[in-house]
């Protein structure tokens, strides 16, 4: 019998978190987490800890992998939309 690891995959929206509790083979990647969970299709950014990772990434038992959202906005132009309103 081949050991298994415990992981989660977890999609945040903005109102509500979904989560996929999953019993992987030893040896899975991140990528075949999220094709199991069926929470997202293609190619999305991954990551374990607020850190982005590669989808062949390794998983250890344990890890949470999240699947990440793109930007609403560029981070340094939401700046200067905050500097800009402040100013007025």
């Amino acid at each position: 019998m081949r050991a298994r690891v415990h992981v989660d995959v977890v999609y945040a929206l903005a109102g509500e978190q979904k989560i996929v509790a999953l019993q992987l083979p030893a040896g899975s990647s991140a990528g075949d987490a999220v094709a199991a969970s069926g929470l997202a299709a293609g190619n999305v950014r991954l990551g374990i800890g607020g850190r982005e990772i590669a989808a062949g990434r390794i998983l250890q038992a344990g890890d949470r992998v999240e699947i990440l959202r793109p930007l609403v906005i560029d981070p340094k132009e939401a700046r200067r939309l905050r500097a800009r309103r402040q100013r007025r």
